[in-house]
């Protein structure tokens, strides 16, 4: 009991010493009152629907709010007021950047003006006549204002029409206004006619009226013709609008200027005679794209209306060639003689200015590694845009890189040594398609082919060969899809040593993953991507990958499981990532991510190809663990000797869980508290090789200790840590330190 006692004096003391310490009013200034915010009472008369959604409107238009407060406590003010002093110390100096406030005094506050907020409000809302009022609240130190609103019944809405009237331009209003979001009974609503307003501007800019302006509609509201609070709304052209405004624009010339300078900034004089192409005529004094191809990336010809959306769709597909840095579609209208009922005409230039052709790139690396390799590496890549005059692009690049593990122990004298050739060849267009036949975004069509070389020393020499052939485009703002029907990779393994072959022999899962050195398959990708919206508070990220190769060669191999004298792989593999944005304001963050894969070997195949395998452990995995050292579920290799531990651990089933917080430290310095999840698990059948690591007498069974089972969340390991970030537009350095709380292969307490 005398223990209990004390544990309650001691909370109640600490309790004490918070609240004292959080209190602000004893950095008021004189003469200042700080503002502690705002009460609002609302009075009807008459019926009013959905009350609560004006009240929490009106709420919204009582400016500033006071300052935060927890517990009774504001503890951001008191941040603040703290970091003020002239040696505030480091701590203060964070709280106040990371979650301080400026202090909100009564002095700031004008409750007239609030007032007229709200009436005005009231009126946008259809509540016309309504009154308000206000009081103020005055403390010693502290001061607050009790608003109060009488809310008149709205005025609704009986009919919705238009004027009539000889110009052309009332005949598409009149069918515009058939699909109006305005409807009978509506309360009064002045951003929803602004908005109407807009609809009807956009609707008419797509249908030939390039003059067109929002501000040149009006409404008129008669409530004459009721006893009632309610409303006829008329709709109509303003008095004297421009003949110019009121008639429709077609397309009478395109022309096209493949290669236009912006320096010179004026409209080249050909040397050459045009170049006509279904009605459009191309002029480059310097032949650079091929008229008859870039025509298809038009999407209007000579002779149609005028239409805004599709002329912005036109500019985007041009900028997506990847041929150009400027994109430019002026219209200009012709000299006409033009009647009421005739419509104008407008000739339209397309100005394209080319990127530069070709460019050298350099990259210097240094790299170091959670496993302890550490070294340098260059890479090169060349670029050559527009090679065919088609808009498409050759990349060429080389790669070199030298890696010594720095770590203490039997690896320190591991090293390694890689390069590589790549070569991508990519068409603008989706071969065989016609560009036509994609109005959002212009397909792309890539192809790849590559070399890559791996020396371990004391261990193997990896050498493999790649190529594809496949689809990249966007659906629309935020879905992007990859397709690669033709997918191959050809890996041969050799100058294994006996230290590695040793290991190869404890792990037959591992060597099996070798024995497969043809790949060929199909490979589909899909993307939804909100985070660079930035407008959105709960942006999401989420892509899939499926994988499945294998299963042309099985129909024409004969059932040898070989091809060209090779194995070759069969598998299915499935992986899913989606993330969870919530941003906070004040440039804070919490980020949520959940991903999923799964591989199933199947036919010849026994386990997946080493290359398609899954890894947990490492900077963008769970942190708190080394690069690919997790699992499979809670198995640990033997530490006699740490070679035969030395190489990947891996699985066919991976689940990862990730929570980070994001926020702001100072200036370009961002920090992060984060808490990881995973592992990697096998499943499915492995008899044989749980047979052969049984005669390879391994100290601990890798088949029984990494299977995938009814218990696997006591196997997910678990770290949390701090992390720092230098982040500067494209500029990034990252530093995390993690601590693991959940180690699976260690026993459970």
């Amino acid at each position: 009991m005398k223990t209990l006692h004390l544990k309650n004096t001691f909370l109640t003391l600490l309790a004490v010493n918070l609240f004292l310490a959080c209190s602000v009013e004893r950095f008021i200034p004189e003469g200042e009152k700080l503002y502690t915010g705002a009460n609002l009472k609302v009075d009807t008369i008459g019926e009013i629907r959905d009350l609560k959604n004006i009240e929490r409107e009106l709420t919204t238009l009582i400016t500033p709010n006071p300052n935060t407060q927890f517990l009774g406590m504001k503890p951001a003010l008191f941040f603040h007021y703290k970091a003020q002093r002239e040696r505030p110390g480091f701590i203060y100096k964070f709280l106040n950047n990371s979650f301080g406030e400026e202090p909100v005094y009564f002095s700031e506050i004008n409750p007239e003006q609030v007032e007229e907020l709200l009436l005005n409000r009231l009126d946008n809302n259809g509540f016309f006549y309504s009154r308000s009022n206000s009081e103020a609240i005055i403390g010693d130190k502290k001061a607050s204002v009790n608003y109060s609103i009488s809310i008149q019944e709205p005025y609704t809405l009986g009919n919705y029409q238009l004027d009539t009237d000889s110009l052309p331009i009332y005949k598409e209003l009149e069918k515009l206004i058939v699909e109006t979001p305005l409807k009978k009974d509506n309360r009064f609503d002045l951003d929803l006619l602004k908005a109407e307003r807009e609809r009807l501007d956009n609707s008419l800019k797509q249908r030939g009226y390039y003059n067109s302006q929002a501000n040149l509609l009006i409404f008129e509201a008669d409530t004459n013709q009721y006893k009632n609070k309610k409303f006829d709304l008329f709709l109509r052209l303003k008095r004297d609008v421009p003949k110019k405004a009121a008639i429709p624009y077609s397309i009478d010339s395109i022309t096209v200027y493949p290669n236009y300078s912006v320096e010179g900034d004026t409209i080249p004089k050909s040397r050459q005679k045009p170049v006509t192409v279904n009605g459009t005529d191309f002029i480059q004094n310097e032949y650079y794209f091929r008229p008859k191809l870039l025509e298809t990336y038009l999407l209007f010809k000579e002779g149609d209306l005028y239409d805004a959306n599709t002329s912005k769709i036109t500019s985007d597909r041009l900028s997506s060639l990847g041929s150009y840095k400027y994109v430019n579609i002026q219209y200009t209208e012709l000299d006409t003689t033009m009647t009421d009922g005739d419509g104008g005409s407008l000739a339209a230039d397309i100005f394209l200015a080319p990127l530069t052709k070709r460019s050298l790139r350099a990259e210097v690396q240094a790299v170091t590694k959670s496993n302890g390799f550490t070294g340098p590496g260059i890479q090169l890549i060349y670029s050559n845009r527009n090679l065919f005059h088609g808009g498409e692009t050759l990349s060429l690049s080389t790669n070199f890189s030298y890696e010594s593990q720095l770590s203490s122990g039997n690896n320190s004298s591991l090293s390694s040594i890689a390069w590589g050739l790549k070569g991508d060849l990519i068409f603008p267009r989706s071969i065989p398609f016609s560009p036509k036949n994609f109005r959002y975004s212009v397909p792309k069509t890539k192809i790849s082919a590559g070399i890559d070389y791996l020396r371990r020393s004391q261990l193997f020499t990896l050498s493999s060969i790649n190529g594809s052939f496949g689809y990249t485009w966007k659906e629309n703002r935020y879905v992007y899809h990859q397709l690669d029907p033709i997918s191959l990779n050809y890996a041969r393994l050799s100058n294994v040593t006996d230290d590695f072959q040793q290991i190869l022999d404890d792990n037959p899962f591992l060597r099996r993953s070798f024995d497969q050195r043809f790949i060929a398959g199909l490979l589909y990708g899909f993307t939804y991507d909100e985070v660079s919206d930035l407008e959105k508070d709960y942006p999401i990220f989420f892509s899939t990958n499926l994988d499945i190769a294998g299963n042309l060669f099985s129909l024409v191999d004969g059932g040898s499981g070989t091809i060209v004298g090779s194995e070759y792989a069969q598998y299915a593999k499935l992986d899913a990532d989606f993330r969870f944005y919530l941003r906070m304001g004040n440039d804070q963050t919490l980020v949520s991510r959940v991903y999923a894969g799964w591989g199933v070997p199947f036919g010849n195949s026994e386990t997946l190809p080493f290359v398609k395998q899954f890894f947990s452990g490492g900077p963008y995995s769970v942190r708190a663990f080394d690069i690919r050292s997790l699992g499979p579920g809670n198995f640990n290799a033997s530490q006699e000797d740490a070679t035969t531990d030395y190489f990947d651990r891996s699985g066919n089933l991976k689940l990862e869980a990730n929570l980070e917080y994001r926020f702001p430290i100072v200036s370009y310095l961002k920090g992060a508290f984060f808490v990881d999840a995973g592992n990697v698990w096998l499943t499915g059948n492995y008899e044989n090789l749980e047979a052969d690591q049984q005669l390879s007498n391994a100290s601990n069974s890798l088949f029984t200790d990494g299977k995938f089972e009814s218990d696997w969340l006591r196997e997910v390991a678990a770290g949390f840590g701090f992390g720092a970030r230098v982040d500067i537009q494209n500029f990034v350095i990252r530093l995390d330190l993690a601590s693991p709380f959940r180690v699976p292969y260690r026993p459970r307490k």
